[in-house]
């Protein structure tokens, strides 16, 4: 079996994250961005100069990545000069773009209705219905153990999920109801030596692993396609469709912020912007202008006019 050589460089550089604690995807991240860095050198990185990374900034510019994909690869460029190799004027050197604001794109809860009875089995439901009745994101739902689920009160724990936070959102009855169904025929081969609160709700084909979010998204697609709904929808548009519809309903939106575990308030009020229910039914200033005058209220008897 061939051995992995890892490079001094980067040894030091997961040495340095893993004491930050940065997550797996993160690292990969990180790593990534360093071995592209690396290519378009041809040489290490830690014989950059200014004019390398700039040269590599210009590059990205005129290929065709994303503006996050480009940004996150600046990031794990950023860490490596600044933290590993101690260079902070070359990290200096290395600049974000602003990303464009655009609006989530959300299901309505006619096509959510589509969308779950389209789907084939309990499980895709169950999985469904937990991204769309409680606002889980994907890693969030495959991540979910039996002890996570707390009937008794009602509510799911969400633990370690982005920005390593804990919170609890609630557990609807017909979701409630699906996790029973599903635990009764819900695979147990590797269960043996687990504990029954550790067990994943979706157990994985490899033992001790949850199913990955990659399944859960062809599940996801699948029943999209078969609901008929067109629209580029991904799965973290039922996470989208939540918020807004919850909305719309009038919650109040600081209580939509904890149930997604938003750390701003700015970034829950995106939703406002998606409510189409709210947007259509505020009246126009032009209907108003085909409307009666409205007659001046009259002054009481001693009260100064407004």
């Amino acid at each position: 079996m061939a051995t992995i050589t890892i490079s001094p460089l980067r040894q030091r550089m997961i040495e340095d994250m893993n004491a930050r604690k940065l997550t797996v995807g993160t690292q990969k991240g990180h790593i990534r961005a360093c071995k592209r860095f690396a290519a378009f050198l041809k040489r290490s990185p830690d014989t950059a100069t200014s004019e390398d990374i700039r040269r590599f900034q210009l590059r990205l510019a005129e290929t065709d990545i994303s503006i996050s994909n480009r940004n996150r690869a600046m990031t794990g460029l950023r860490f490596l000069f600044r933290v590993t190799l101690r260079r902070a004027d070359l990290a200096d050197q290395i600049y974000h773009i602003r990303e464009p604001q655009k609006i989530p794109l959300v299901i309505s809860p006619d096509e959510a209705k589509r969308l779950l009875a389209m789907a084939k089995t309990l499980k895709v439901r169950l999985l469904l219905s937990l991204a769309y009745g409680c606002g889980l994101r994907a890693g969030e739902v495959v991540r979910l153990r039996a002890g996570d689920i707390d009937s008794a009160q009602t509510i799911i724990r969400i633990v370690q999920a982005k920005g390593r936070k804990d919170r609890n959102v609630m557990l609807p009855p017909q979701v409630l109801a699906l996790l029973r169904q599903w635990w009764t025929v819900r695979p147990t081969r590797h269960d043996a030596g687990i504990a029954s609160a550790q067990r994943w709700l979706f157990p994985g084909g490899r033992p001790g692993k949850p199913m990955t979010t990659r399944q859960l998204n062809r599940l996801f697609h699948q029943a999209a396609a078969a609901a008929g709904i067109t629209k580029p929808v991904t799965l973290h548009s039922l996470r989208h469709s939540f918020a807004t519809h919850l909305l719309e309903r009038g919650t109040d939106i600081r209580i939509i912020q904890a149930l997604l575990g938003h750390h701003k308030l700015d970034t829950t009020a995106c939703y406002t912007r998606v409510a189409t229910g709210t947007i259509a039914g505020i009246e126009s200033p032009l209907d108003l202008l085909s409307e009666p005058p409205r007659k001046a209220k009259k002054c009481k008897k001693g009260q100064p006019p407004a």
